[in-house]
């Protein structure tokens, strides 16, 4: 195609790179002033939020905080992690996912450097089912209609709270300060209305019933 240009933001280490310069001081500069970031964690698409944020924090923590994989359904990357790269084509809870832009089948130059050097501690799987029920759950408690790949990093985020809570001292019961972990909210529910909203489509895709009853009110498209 003439007068096109293909940034090819899978490979193109300056998508890892922009989280380095960016996205990493600013979590580290703005957590500092409640006791400094503990973990971060979030799903990957093109890697470059995760690799960057990774690298960053792990250089200005020297090694100390955790940094966390969240993988939806379909994705090669959570078992490729836990397996410290042994495995590299089981796809955790089946072909698909109905979150979108996350999950990949492959791992992207952006992450192939945090993965090569060991820097990201670990992964946790997140199935469609604990996805959407979080969604409807963060519209009715909390007024934010956001997106299921937010609503991944959420449930992902109390995975690893439940996690550190365990390994970091500042975590247990005499701890003199709470964690602090950082996520990504990403998206947001209009991207996605006609979908997400729809009894039909829920339906089809196996996952109406995983709405608690009181919230199915908010499924208001046929």
């Amino acid at each position: 195609m003439e007068n096109a240009v293909w940034t090819n933001q899978f490979d193109n280490l300056a998508n890892r790179q922009a989280h380095i310069e960016t996205t990493g001081p600013e979590i580290w500069e703005q957590t500092l002033p409640v006791g400094g970031v503990d973990g971060f964690i979030c799903s990957t698409g093109t890697g470059g939020t995760l690799a960057g944020v990774t690298r960053y924090l792990k250089s200005k923590s020297n090694g100390k905080v955790k940094c966390y994989l969240a993988d939806p359904p379909g994705s090669v990357l959570y078992n490729y992690i836990q397996s410290n790269g042994q495995v590299t084509d089981k796809r955790e809870g089946g072909n698909g996912s109905v979150t979108e832009g996350i999950g990949q089948g492959r791992v992207t130059s952006n992450l192939a450097p945090e993965v090569r050097d060991r820097l990201i501690d670990g992964a946790f799987y997140i199935p469609d089912q604990d996805s959407i029920a979080l969604f409807y759950e963060l519209i009715d408690r909390d007024g934010f209609s956001l997106g299921l790949s937010s609503a991944l990093n959420l449930l992902a985020t109390v995975k690893l709270a439940e996690k550190l809570k365990h390994d970091l001292p500042i975590a247990g019961p005499h701890a003199p300060r709470k964690l602090n972990l950082v996520t990504i909210l990403c998206d947001y529910s209009t991207n996605y209305q006609s979908k997400l909203f729809s009894k039909s489509w829920l339906k089809s895709k196996g996952l109406f019933d995983s709405i608690p009853d009181r919230l199915k009110q908010y499924a208001v498209l046929e």
